[in-house]
């Protein structure tokens, strides 16, 4: 592997390259022959007649709690301009734009209720996309397509076909994408996964991931629609299911139709930081052993409450593991991450940052040693990249392999049996039955695009 100043990726330096150079030469040939129907929108402002220090024009799909959380985050940058707002419901979307209009002090922010027709309409640069997880693939899709830089949240995808369909629309398109696994750009973790790619606590042999333990909830009454809520886009391509207060908005993620429930929450997030320390970012396990699993039978939530389940990874699958090594998943560990070497032992959460032995935690990572990409600033660094067209620090490919694993668990766990895994050509080996669980089929007439 090749150590890069700042940053450290075990299979982006070709990639970046690559992509840099097309833009490049894309950008050389529309200055030299006016050719501007060579070159994608990704190069945003530029193929817009604005210039570097022009505004960015931002759109907002989704505008419920995380949605209006990024919305406000991305209104303190002076390079942006808010200028979309889109969701289902209409107190959320009018809660956005009055957000972005008093910010602005005027009345320019529109709403939508329909993600396809803001992005017809509007002549934006990036969009925001914070939606329940069986939303994530066809509007990330669409806005890839239209040459749009994307910030959307996690988990990547409700399914792993979903997601490899995202990643791939994504370099298609050439549009720099960053997931809202904001750990990365935390100093802490940062850190300990420097401390652990650089062999600080020896050969790994073991990583545990620590998530929440699920919420249960009794059988819900049919209720009415509310006013202003449109429930059939909410639904979507998920299965229609009669409308119930606890179903939607925060709540879908305890729902199967919609989510994974904490696991794939909160996989998102520690499984991304387990694969950054241990270098697995590009790759997955090729076994998934479900140990215990309790998904609720009675209630309108169905998402696993407990859960454990164990990864086993190869040889060579890790620069720190050449022996192989185990990850464990469960709501029964500590939470956080917690890596197993030979020499000691790491663990990171966002409430703390533990080595042993002790005196590790204050070592310095030499200018000789690896050093992972480093951002202070999540969104500042999706902005970053934006201009300068390099990969944000959660791009969309980690972002996939993290969340597959805890969708591999799902799968195990419901099925009750261990399922053998193909990082390569992601599929479920000698299990017909655990290969048709990869995907969900989409209500009419929803489709990926």
């Amino acid at each position: 592997m090749r150590k890069l100043k700042g940053s450290y990726f075990s299979r982006m330096p070709q990639r970046i390259g690559r992509r840099d150079f097309l833009k490049r030469t894309t950008l050389l040939s529309v200055s030299a022959f006016g050719m501007g129907g060579l070159i994608t929108r990704s190069a945003s402002a530029l193929t817009k007649g604005r210039g570097a220090n022009d505004r960015l024009l931002l759109g907002c799909i989704g505008t419920g709690s995380m949605g209006t959380g990024n919305l406000r985050d991305f209104l303190r940058f002076e390079q942006v301009r808010v200028v979309a707002v889109c969701d289902v419901d209409k107190v959320h979307r009018e809660n956005a734009q009055n957000l972005v209009n008093g910010y602005y002090e005027d009345k320019d922010c529109r709403g939508y209720n329909d993600f396809r027709e803001m992005l017809e309409k509007e002549d934006l640069d990036l969009v925001s996309i914070a939606l329940p997880d069986h939303w994530h693939a066809i509007p990330a899709i669409l806005a890839a397509q239209k040459g749009l830089d994307i910030y959307a949240e996690k988990p990547l995808a409700l399914t792993i076909p979903q997601g490899r369909a995202m990643v791939d629309a994504v370099n298609r398109h050439g549009v720099i994408w960053q997931t809202g696994s904001w750990q990365r750009s935390q100093n802490n973790f940062l850190k300990a996964s420097e401390l652990v790619r650089n062999g600080r606590i020896g050969m790994i042999t073991r990583v545990e991931v620590g998530l929440p333990t699920g919420p249960r909830c009794e059988p819900q009454p049919v209720m009415p629609v509310p006013e202003g809520f449109d429930y059939d886009m909410w639904l979507g391509p998920a299965p229609f299911e009669p409308y119930t207060e606890k179903r939607c908005h925060w709540n879908f993620r305890w729902i199967l139709d919609y989510s994974g429930g904490q696991l794939t929450d909160w996989a998102a997030h520690h499984c991304d930081i387990a694969n950054w320390g241990m270098g697995t970012e590009y790759t997955g396990p090729v076994e998934v052993i479900p140990l215990f699993a309790d998904f609720p039978r009675d209630g309108l939530w169905n998402a696993a409450v407990d859960y454990h389940f164990e990864c086993k990874y190869l040889p060579g699958a890790s620069p720190v593991a050449p022996k192989g090594f185990v990850m464990s998943v469960s709501n029964k560990h500590r939470g956080g991450v917690t890596f197993f070497g030979d020499e000691g032992r790491i663990w990171v959460d966002r409430g703390g940052f533990e080595t042993v032995p002790a005196s590790l935690k204050d070592s310095e990572i030499l200018d000789s040693e690896i050093h992972l990409y480093k951002s202070e600033d999540h969104k500042g660094n999706f902005l970053d990249c934006v201009r300068t067209r390099q990969e944000t620090i959660t791009p969309i490919e980690p972002a996939h392999r993290a969340i597959t694993i805890a969708h591999l668990g799902n799968i195990a766990m419901q099925l009750g049996r261990p399922v053998r895994w193909d990082p390569q050509t992601e599929n479920i080996l000698d299990d017909s039955e655990a290969q048709r669980k990869l995907d969900r089929s989409m209500r009419a007439p929803w489709r990926l695009y």
